[in-house]
C-alpha cells in the first residue's frame, strides 16, 4: 500500500511538472521561428499580406517568421500541412475565404471549422462590378432590367470555378433575379482581358484590378460592395446605393491554428495582430494592394468563418454549383 501511495505521489509530482513547464512554455512564446503556411501560389496577395505581418512580428518578438507556399487544390494541399503541424503556435495558416467555401463543393479531409482555432483577421476586399461598355447600361438598375430581359445571353468571368467571385457571382444573380452563364478561366488576368476585348460582358473582381481600366473607360463599374465608397473610385455606388441592398460580398484574409493550440498562445498572436493591424504603415501598404485592414478577436473570427460556411452553402446548394 505505502509503495502504491509513493507511485501515486511521483505521477502526481510529474504531471504538476510537465504542466508547469507547459505554462513556462506558453508564457515564453514565441522562443523560436514562426512558420506560416500559405495554402496558394507564391506571388498572390497571401505572399504579400503574409510578408507584411511577418516583418513586423519579427521586429516585435525577434524570432524569424518563415512563409511557406504550399499551394494547390483549392488551398487543401497547405491546409492539410497545417494539420501535421503540432499545435503549438509555431506554424500557422494564412487562409482566405475559400477555406470554408470550398468544403461545400469539394469534400475534405477535414472540418474547415471544428479542425482550427482561429486567430485573427487580417484583411479584406471588397467586389465591384464591371461591364464591358457594349452593354447599354449605366447604372446598376437599368442593368439589372437589361439582363431580365436576355436570360442565358450574358456571360460573367471568374478566375476560376469554386471561389470566393464565382460564388459571389451567383449570389448576385439570385438576389437581382437574373441568369447570366459562367466562364471560368484559370486567372483573373486573363478574365480581365477578355472582359476588356468584348468575349465576356461582366465581372466581380476585387477593385485593384479594375481601377486603371475604369478610370481610363475602357471598362464601367457600376457598384462596388461594402458600406461605403471606395476612396480610389469615388464615382461607384455601394450596391445598397444602387438599390441592391444585402449584396455585402468580399473575401477575407485570416490565420488559423491547429485545433487545441494553447488559449494563451492564440490571444498572445490575435492581440500582436492587432497591434500591427493599426499601424498607419501598415494601412497604408493593405490599401495600396486593394485590401483593408480588418481587425478581429479570435471569437469574431471564428464567428465569421460560421457565417460564411452557411451563407454560401446555401448559395452552392440553391445555385446547383458543381466542380467539375
Amino acid at each position: 500500500m505505502k509503495n502504491a501511495y509513493a507511485i501515486l505521489r511521483i505521477m502526481i509530482a510529474a504531471a504538476l511538472m510537465a504542466l508547469a513547464g507547459s505554462v513556462a512554455a506558453q508564457q515564453n512564446y514565441p522562443n523560436k521561428p514562426i512558420r506560416f503556411i500559405l495554402p496558394y501560389a507564391a506571388g498572390g496577395n497571401t505572399s504579400i499580406l503574409a510578408r507584411l505581418v511577418g516583418q513586423k512580428l519579427t521586429e516585435s518578438w525577434g524570432q524569424p517568421v518563415i512563409v511557406d507556399n504550399r499551394g494547390g487544390g483549392n488551398g487543401i494541399i497547405g491546409t492539410e500541412a497545417l494539420l501535421k503541424s503540432p499545435p503549438d503556435g509555431y506554424t500557422i495558416l494564412l487562409a482566405s475565404s475559400t477555406h470554408v467555401l470550398i468544403n461545400p463543393l469539394r469534400p475534405t479531409s477535414y472540418d474547415p471549422i471544428k479542425d482550427f482555432d482561429a486567430v485573427a483577421t487580417i484583411a479584406d476586399s471588397r467586389y465591384v462590378l464591371l461591364l464591358h461598355p457594349s452593354v447599354p447600361a449605366n447604372n446598376l438598375k437599368e442593368f439589372i432590367a437589361y439582363a431580365k430581359a436576355r436570360p442565358g445571353e450574358l456571360n460573367y468571368a471568374t478566375p476560376g470555378a469554386g471561389g470566393g467571385q464565382h460564388l459571389a457571382s451567383e449570389w448576385f444573380n439570385m438576389l437581382a433575379g437574373i441568369k447570366m452563364q459562367h466562364v471560368s478561366y484559370k486567372g483573373g488576368g486573363q478574365a480581365l482581358t477578355d472582359l476588356i476585348g468584348g468575349y465576356v460582358q461582366v465581372y466581380l473582381p476585387v477593385p485593384i484590378t479594375a481601377i486603371p481600366f475604369v478610370n481610363s473607360g475602357k471598362l464601367k463599374a457600376l457598384a462596388i460592395t461594402g458600406e461605403k465608397r471606395l476612396a480610389a473610385l469615388p464615382n461607384v455606388p455601394t450596391f445598397t446605393e444602387a438599390e441592391l441592398p444585402g449584396f455585402d460580398a468580399k473575401t477575407w484574409f485570416g490565420f488559423l491554428a491547429p485545433a487545441g493550440t494553447p488559449k494563451m498562445v492564440i490571444n498572445k498572436l490575435s492581440s500582436e495582430i492587432a497591434k500591427i493591424l493599426a499601424m498607419p504603415d501598415i494601412k497604408e501598404k493593405l490599401n495600396s494592394q486593394g485590401v483593408e485592414s480588418f481587425i478581429s478577436t479570435p471569437e469574431q473570427f471564428a464567428a465569421l468563418m460560421e457565417t460564411y460556411l452557411g451563407r454560401y452553402a446555401k448559395i452552392i446548394k440553391d445555385a446547383n454549383i458543381k466542380l467539375q
